[in-house]
């Protein structure tokens, strides 16, 4: 009996941390999400940063952290093996199969979206119904989702 690695599991980091910040490791960007994940009863909450941090900045959306956070989350569940796919996932958390892979897509955002969003520095009509892609699904290239999104060219 052979054993496989999945080779996604490589592919993506998810650390839960204080502050919202990135680095690049072994040619892999990594981003520092600053959420809180605490186990109520039988389900587990994100708590996004405190109000105090969102006041001094002004712009958290709260509802598109939370989001966000599930959907890395998700990613992450997937990546290690825990569920092979989006569909099963889905099953597992008695969700919409539908609105999980909406949310999934998420995680295809630029890496400098994200945290902009995380931030609280994403531009005001940008909105958790977008992200999603409901209306039109976002663009796989970086360049053409900030264009399309409203940020600025990095």
């Amino acid at each position: 009996m052979t054993t496989s690695v999945n080779p996604r599991k490589r592919t993506v980091h998810i650390e839960v941390g204080v502050d919202a910040r990135s680095y690049v490791s072994d040619g892999q960007r990594v981003t520092l999400v600053p959420l809180t994940i605490k186990r109520r009863q039988n389900r587990k909450l994100l708590i996004p940063p405190t109000p105090d941090a969102a006041a001094a900045t002004g712009g958290f959306d709260v509802p598109m952290i939370k989001t966000l956070g599930k959907a890395f989350y998700w990613k992450q569940l997937i990546d290690d093996g825990t569920y092979p796919t989006t569909s099963d996932l889905a099953r597992a958390l008695k969700l919409e199969p539908g609105w999980a892979a909406e949310v999934q897509r998420m995680t295809m955002l630029a890496p400098d979206i994200v945290e902009a969003i995380f931030e609280g520095r994403q531009p005001r009509q940008l909105n958790l119904h977008t992200l999603r892609g409901r209306e039109d699904l976002l663009p796989r290239d970086w360049g053409e989702q900030r264009r399309l999104l409203g940020f600025p060219d990095a």
